[in-house]
């Protein structure tokens, strides 16, 4: 599995359609985790954020409904996009899920290649690198899909891990990234890495973007992390 591939947490307590649509998504490329039910699920957030929640509405103990009101109030978890799902049709209902904060609600029984094309529209909006798009910040051009770096129209040679930095940077540009954000994002949460080794990739970025006379893009942002811009 690619360390930078997205994650789809997908939030279902009926086994059958949660491994129907997990099944799905790994066939799409994703990396999926799975819970059966509204506290598990808080608890996997918090351990490893998703790109993209599929959510049910009709769940024991804590509601879909209460677990997207409860993702939406807290900073850190308010930009995940939540995909409900449920077998409510009435239009009060839809209206109440996306007034809690869902970002888009399918009704059940759903049609799973509707639902796949709703999870990469999302994804595209929070994760467009993952997702082939083109990226561009002043005159840095980033093409996921052909894995070429260009600045000022001048193409720049980057390692692996440097392309997947700018990535993720180029996706937000402006936002702090700390360290550790940087190491699950870049490296991934399972492999054990120093964090002054992002100090050195961070060091290699910045000259490959420099190598031509630009001037450094990356911002050090004392006792918190890095930014673009």
């Amino acid at each position: 599995m690619s360390v930078d591939q997205p994650r789809v947490l997908v939030v279902e307590d009926e086994p059958a359609q949660r491994e129907v649509l997990a099944y799905n998504l790994e066939a799409e490329g994703f990396a999926v985790s799975r819970a059966g039910d509204g506290e598990e699920a808080l608890m996997l957030i918090d351990e490893q954020a998703p790109d993209v929640i599929v959510l049910d509405w009709m769940m024991p103990n804590i509601s879909g409904i209460e677990v997207c009101r409860r993702l939406k109030i807290r900073p850190e978890t308010r930009s995940i996009p939540v995909i409900m799902l449920s077998a409510r049709s009435e239009e009060v209902d839809r209206v109440r899920g996306l007034e809690t904060g869902a970002d888009d609600y399918v009704i059940k029984p759903y049609s799973v290649i509707e639902l796949m094309a709703r999870v990469r529209g999302q994804l595209r909006r929070v994760r467009p690198a993952a997702t082939g798009e083109r990226l561009e910040f002043e005159d840095i051009v980033l093409d996921a899909t052909s894995h070429r770096v260009s600045r000022a129209e001048t193409e720049l040679r980057l390692g692996p891990t440097e392309f997947r930095l700018l990535s993720t940077f180029m996706e937000k540009p402006g936002r702090v990234f700390s360290r550790e954000q940087l190491l699950d994002r870049v490296w991934g949460r399972d492999i054990y890495v120093d964090t002054r080794t992002v100090d050195v990739h961070i060091g290699r970025l910045r000259k490959a973007l420099t190598q031509n006379g630009g001037a450094d893009p990356l911002r050090t942002v004392r006792g918190a992390g890095y930014a673009l811009g």
